[in-house]
């Protein structure tokens, strides 16, 4: 999943929002670092990555791309589920997007000091164009994959898997929101467990 869904998944506790935000910048054990409610935020985006990249239903998005798109396939469907929340923002959450975008950008930047220099290094440009409500278009995901390929050299191609997107939306919508359902239900387990310990 990518960064709006990670942060959606973190509910409404705002440290346990930064760690999920943050984590893909946080190496190893480089984590025990951080406050442990960062820390649990952390290892919570870790679970939801390694029950993403585990699900069937996930792995029928991504084999619909493999052939073209080869190990990329799976970044890229990750920023399509992220389009698929965003776009239909209505049915999981009840702040309207503009506000919520604008309430996490408010939490980022009033805590800079837990920030890993790569985040704080991106966060201006994402938060200028405004990316979690930019992913709620198809113009906008074409946008974004546009950035991506750019930063992998133009090797991956990820802005023309636009046109797969348009050709196979009912397809990637069903197979979001089937998977959706399961990733919601085992991030409330796992967000009790770790706010338990």
């Amino acid at each position: 999943m990518n960064y709006l869904a990670h942060i959606y998944l973190s509910g409404e506790n705002d440290m346990l929002k930064i760690g999920n935000f943050i984590a893909d910048s946080v190496k190893g054990k480089k984590y025990l670092d951080y406050p442990v409610s960062i820390q649990q935020g952390i290892t919570l985006h870790r679970n939801i990555d390694e029950f993403t990249d585990s699900h069937p239903i996930v792995h029928q998005s991504v084999h619909r791309l493999f052939d073209k798109y080869s190990h990329y396939s799976t970044v890229i469907v990750d920023i399509l589920y992220d389009h698929f929340l965003a776009a239909n923002w209505q049915d999981f959450h009840e702040t309207k997007l503009e506000k919520y975008s604008q309430d996490f950008y408010d939490l980022i930047q009033s805590n800079p000091e837990v920030l890993p220099t790569r985040v704080k290094n991106f966060m201006p440009y994402m938060i200028k164009h405004n990316w979690l409500v930019t992913y709620s278009t198809i113009d906008g995901i074409g946008l974004i994959l546009s950035q991506m390929n750019q930063r992998t050299k133009f090797k991956s191609k990820m802005d023309e898997s636009v046109n797969e997107l348009r050709e196979y939306y009912k397809e990637f919508k069903d197979e979001f929101y089937r998977f959706f359902a399961e990733l919601e239900a085992f991030s409330e387990q796992r967000k009790k467990e770790l706010l338990e310990q």
